[in-house]
């Protein structure tokens, strides 16, 4: 009958109109909101247009692989670094390493220094970590830094608080030269990163 057509057909357009506007709703709410920081994509590192590199943001969330500490109790008093090193990787970096067994191009590695703090505690006695006291960060890039050993660069952004915000990147010989020597891997020093070598796949 006319009347019941005319009734199917507003149903239909009213179910339309309905599930077009539940779509809307939900794309909306998948949406980013306006002004809100972006989710992390692998190395987030900044230069700024005359070379420097800004301080790092985030990176204690990467991929730990590894510490340190030469304190100067067990080196006569004059240890070339008394701190605690803590290193991390970026997650992209990390995830070809696993594939790969080596460090891609773009890899970002950061290096948060410590205080030794209290030397004994309930569980005996130790080096237990203080302050942070400095960061330091290396990067291999092909292009930005073709002229580099490895093509690896290293920035320090002081030791002690505050840090620098932005830095140059330090002359070859001062870091560069000691990781070429005495770095196993591609001037990184993955004898010392045990998650590293656990990471790295193994030969069949």
């Amino acid at each position: 009958m006319p009347g019941s057509s005319r009734t199917s057909v507003t149903t239909m357009v009213t179910v339309l109109i309905g599930i077009a506007g539940l779509i809307f709703i939900l794309a909306r709410a998948g949406a980013p909101i306006a002004g809100a920081e972006p989710a992390a994509r692998g190395a987030v590192v900044e230069f700024t247009p005359d070379g420097k590199l800004k301080q790092p943001v985030g990176y204690r969330q990467w991929i730990y692989v590894g510490a340190s500490v030469t304190p100067n109790d067990l080196n006569g008093g004059k240890a070339l670094f008394p701190e605690f090193h803590a290193i991390y990787i970026d997650p992209e970096s990390f995830a070809d390493y696993k594939e790969a067994g080596k460090f891609r191009d773009g890899t970002v590695l950061v290096k948060e220094l410590s205080s030794i703090g209290s030397k004994e505690t309930t569980s005996g006695k130790g080096y237990f970590l203080g302050d942070f006291t400095g960061l330091a960060v290396s990067i291999k890039d092909s292009k930005r830094f073709k002229d580099e050993p490895g093509n690896w660069a290293y920035f320090s952004f002081g030791h002690k608080y505050p840090l620098e915000a932005e830095v140059s990147k330090s002359p070859t010989f001062a870091c560069n030269k000691c990781h070429q020597d005495s770095a196993k891997q591609d001037w990184v020093f993955t004898q010392n990163y045990n998650v590293l070598r656990a990471a790295a796949p193994r030969s069949k």
